[in-house]
C-alpha cells in the first residue's frame, strides 16, 4: 500500500546545525566553523542580520555548477573531524561545494537503523556512498556493509572515516566500481539484502568511463535492487536531489519494481530545520519500500 507524501526533517545536533537561510543562501555551522552556501529554495527572507561566516562558496556565472571558496579566516584545508551518533568522519570544503557529507541523510541513517534493528549482522548494500557515513552509520550496528562509489578518491576518504570511527576492521567492502553494473553482477550470482541504499547523482561517470543519467539509468537500477531483496528484506531507501524529478514519480517507479514484495511504499522530502525559527528548507525527494 502506499501512503501521502511525507517530510523527513533533519534536526540539529552537536557537530551540524542550519544558522539561518534566505534569499538562496544558507548559513550553517559545522563544528566550530561557519559557512554561506548557495540554496535555490531559500526564497524567504532570512531572520539574521548578519551572517559572520568563515567561508562561504560562490557560485560560477554559468549553469554548469562550479563555483569557489572564499575565506574571512582560516579553514583547516585538509578538514577537520565532526561526528553523528558515535560515528566520526572529516568535514572538508570541496571544490563542489559541499563538506565531504549530506547532514540531511541523517533522518535516513536513523530509519534504515529502525528497521533492521534486532537482525544479527543484517546485510547492507550502500550504493554511490560517498565519503561512507552512511555505511558506517550501519557498520557501528553489526550490520555486514557493501560499499560502492565510482569515485577512488571519495572510497579512500570513506575508508579514512571508518579508522577515525574505530571500525577499520568492521565487516565492511570498500569497492570502487559502476553502481548499475555492480547490482547487475550481484543479481546474476544471486544474493541478497537485508536494506539498501541508493543516493544516485544527475549525472556521473564510472571508473572505466560509464556514463550515469538518472532519467535513463535509474529504472533499470531499480528493477534489478529489486532482484537482492526476498521475503525477510526490510527495505529500501532511494534519495535524488534532481529537483526536476518529482517525489511521486519515485514513489511510482518503487511501486512497479517493488510492489511484489508487499509491505509499504512511501515518498516524499527531506528537510533540514533551520535554528533561527524552525521552518523546514527543503533538499531532496525521497521515496522507500518496507515492510
Amino acid at each position: 500500500m502506499s501512503k501521502p507524501l511525507v517530510t523527513l526533517t533533519g534536526e540539529p545536533w552537536r557537530s551540524f546545525g542550519l544558522i539561518d537561510s534566505g534569499h538562496g543562501r544558507k548559513f550553517e555551522r559545522y563544528g566550530p566553523w561557519r559557512f554561506i552556501r548557495p540554496e535555490p529554495q531559500a526564497m524567504w527572507d532570512s531572520a539574521l542580520d548578519d551572517w559572520d561566516a568563515d567561508g562561504e562558496f560562490v557560485p560560477a556565472s554559468d549553469e554548469d555548477g562550479g563555483g569557489r571558496w572564499v575565506f574571512a579566516r582560516p579553514v583547516p584545508r585538509e578538514g577537520w573531524e565532526l561526528d553523528w551518533e558515535g560515528i566520526r568522519f572529516n568535514a572538508q570544503c570541496t571544490p563542489f561545494r559541499h563538506l565531504g557529507f549530506f547532514p540531511d541523510m541523517a533522518p535516513v541513517w536513523g530509519w534504515i537503523r529502525q528497521r533492521v534493528h534486532g537482525l544479527e549482522q543484517p546485510q547492507f548494500l550502500n550504493l554511490f556512498g560517498y565519503t561512507g557515513v552512511g555505511s558506517l552509520a550501519m557498520a557501528a550496528t553489526g550490520a555486514n556493509v557493501v560499499h560502492v562509489d565510482a569515485s577512488k578518491k571519495s572510497v579512500a576518504q570513506a575508508r579514512e572515516n571508518a579508522a577515525l570511527s574505530r571500525l577499520a576492521d568492521a565487516p565492511i567492502r570498500w569497492l570502487v566500481d559502476d553502481c548499475s553494473k555492480f547490482v547487475a553482477r550481484e543479481v546474476r550470482r544471486g544474493r541478497r539484502y537485508d536494506a539498501i541504499l541508493l543516493d544516485p547523482p544527475k549525472f556521473g561517470r564510472g571508473p572505466d568511463g560509464e556514463t550515469w543519467r538518472l532519467e535513463e539509468d535509474l529504472p533499470g537500477l531499480i528493477a534489478n535492487c529489486a532482484q537482492l531483496l526476498d521475503a525477510d528484506s526490510r527495505c529500501l531507501f532511494l534519495t535524488v536531489y534532481a529537483v526536476r524529478m518529482s517525489a511521486l514519480a519515485l514513489r511510482e517507479l518503487l511501486s512497479q519494481s517493488l510492489g511484489h514484495l508487499g509491505g509499504t511504499i512511501e515518498a516524499g522530502e527531506l528537510a533540514i530545520r533551520e535554528e533561527s525559527r524552525g521552518l523546514e528548507l527543503p533538499t531532496a525527494i525521497w521515496a522507500r519500500w518496507s515492510r
